[in-house]
């Protein structure tokens, strides 16, 4: 794989809580979970350590083991990340550090995956339309406490009161079985991500990008799929980051396109096979 990527955090002052990494023959794409101001997550270390752990052990699996489905890499992940917490922190707070995780690599003569969350694998077949894998955690309970939020006036103590009232009902039952499943300490979580196999002849490059970075389509409609893909064949995944800033920038309020905050760390792999 001839592999690309750009990330940008939202703002130039914050750490990004997404990461990204790849090898020729494998990469691996994480979101952080982010938590409202003042939320505790019963952890010292918080999101953007968490990410950069999980990730760099998660791409460490999927090109030594080649044993093990991407799944159990991720589980192995998971757990040797939580392993380095130590004592002092509490991995059973339900707003410990989390993240959505894509992930994929050269199996024989096919590509594997891997996506949990609402980040996104879009894959480029030699013909045919993309296929677009992910968003495949809805807390569909929480749905219209969302739309209360993106409703509510930006920077309002009202605003900020339903955010938290959402972030804590998704933590109340993410990795429970009752809501959705994202990486965080248990590696059980790893069962219930979408995976499969492509045959390499037929793929012609894929992209990863985390939900900040799919705004270029799934929010903003800037271009369909087959447009963001060629967008970043022609000039890089930063192009499509940059453009989404552009679409931010021009609707600074949240009004034209309803969204929980104005900016979001975006991140995009770009690998042509």
């Amino acid at each position: 794989m001839q592999v690309q990527l750009a990330g940008h955090a939202q703002r130039p002052d914050a750490e990004s809580e997404d990461f990204a990494t790849a090898s020729p023959e494998a990469l691996v794409l994480l979101d952080g979970s982010s938590s409202p101001a003042g939320m505790e997550s019963g952890c010292r270390h918080g999101t953007a350590w968490y990410v950069r752990r999980l990730g760099v052990h998660l791409l460490a699996r999927m090109t030594d083991r080649s044993d093990r489905d991407i799944a159990e890499c991720l589980a192995d992940a998971i757990a040797e990340t939580a392993a380095l917490h130590g004592g002092r922190c509490d991995l059973a707070h339900p707003n410990t550090p989390a993240a959505m995780v894509v992930a994929a690599r050269k199996h024989g003569r096919s590509l594997e995956y891997l996506v949990l969350g609402d980040s996104l694998l879009v894959l480029e077949p030699s013909s045919g339309p993309p296929r677009v894998i992910g968003d495949n955690q809805e807390f569909s309970a929480g749905e219209s406490l969302l739309r209360s939020v993106w409703q509510a006036e930006l920077g309002t103590a009202e605003r900020a009161a339903l955010h938290l009232r959402y972030a804590l009902a998704v933590r109340a039952v993410r990795n429970t079985g009752d809501g959705p499943w994202i990486a965080a300490a248990s590696p059980k979580a790893a069962g219930h991500a979408e995976t499969g196999f492509v045959r390499l002849d037929r793929l012609r490059a894929l992209a990863a990008l985390s939900d900040g970075a799919s705004r270029y389509t799934e929010r903003f409609a800037l271009g369909d799929w087959p447009a963001a893909l060629r967008l970043m064949a022609e000039t890089g995944p930063g192009a499509l980051i940059a453009r989404v800033r552009e679409a931010e920038e021009a609707d600074p309020r949240c009004e034209r396109w309803p969204r929980s905050k104005p900016h979001d760390d975006a991140t995009a792999l770009y690998a042509r096979l």
